[in-house]
């Protein structure tokens, strides 16, 4: 059994590593090339939305559309002109994007504690899944289905398990409560610490940053109603992904309208995103 005094040895070494660590990430967080990758992350990121907004809108006034989701996003992309090579740069962006989240996360943590390393976690996450899916749209591996079919699959899985539904609800819950934040963000206009245009566009990004945050945390609220609702009636065809969020919007009253609302505010966030990659705020 260990003593005393290789419990505290091994605890200054494991701090030393951790704090090691945080200054090799702040380092590498603000080199110039690092910068300058996550501001074309910030752009295709915005791109990737634009596409999602376009999808979303044709769905809401029944001209078709595809599969309203980042999927969809990513085909709607590469049926275009150069279509494959701009997938592929949104894939190389959105990695380079996850990897500048991570650093920010471990290099925040020492100041911010563990909420910044997780939130820095939670975003590389996010922006590593959308260069997945970029990826499995440009080799044509279509990923193994959409997100509604993978959602119902990782539904179907927990549902599998002990306390299955209770973890279910956990997750709807916690997508939720995501979405819920980017809508407080929108509402707060917090994003404004992120982004330093010109005068004569402050006010317009202003405007782009509240409706886009505010539409893309009521899409993922609805993303984590459905598990919520799969959770409850036990039932994991009820879970869905972002295209049966989006498209349930469409039962409710003026449904076509709300879901046309909504596309658009994606829109919004997706120019808010470009424009946050040309005026990245210098912290």
């Amino acid at each position: 059994m260990p003593d005393r005094q290789d419990v505290h040895q091994a605890t200054g070494a494991a701090r030393q590593a951790a704090g090691d660590a945080e200054r090799h990430a702040s380092r590498l967080e603000r080199s110039p090339v690092m910068r300058t990758l996550a501001r074309a992350g910030h752009v295709a990121n915005g791109l990737v939305h634009l596409a999602l907004s376009g999808v979303a809108v044709a769905v809401a006034v029944g001209a078709g559309g595809g599969s309203a989701d980042q999927g969809g996003a990513m085909q709607s992309i590469a049926s275009t002109p150069l279509g494959a090579v701009v997938v592929w740069a949104i894939a190389v962006a959105m990695i380079a994007l996850a990897v500048f989240a991570l650093l920010e996360g471990v290099a925040q943590r020492a100041s911010e504690g563990a909420k910044a390393l997780a939130k820095g976690v939670g975003k590389a996450i996010a922006y590593g899944a959308i260069a997945a899916t970029a990826i499995s749209t440009a080799t044509g591996s279509g990923g193994g289905g959409g997100g509604d079919q993978q959602a119902q699959s990782v539904t179907g899985t927990l549902m599998a398990q002990p306390f299955g539904q209770v973890l279910v609800g956990i997750v709807g819950v916690g997508i939720a409560a995501i979405g819920i934040g980017f809508v407080v963000q929108g509402v707060r206009r917090s994003f404004e610490k992120h982004i330093s245009p010109p005068a004569s566009a402050r006010k317009a990004a202003r405007m782009l940053g509240t409706v886009g945050y505010v539409a893309k945390g009521v899409a993922i609220v609805l993303v984590g109603l459905l598990f919520v609702v799969a959770a409850v009636t036990h039932d994991a065809g009820q879970a869905g992904g972002l295209d049966d969020g989006l498209k349930s919007l469409q039962e409710l009253p003026f449904g076509p309208i709300v879901l046309l609302v909504v596309a658009l505010g994606i829109g919004a966030y997706g120019i808010f995103s470009i424009a946050r990659g040309v005026w990245t705020s210098k912290r």
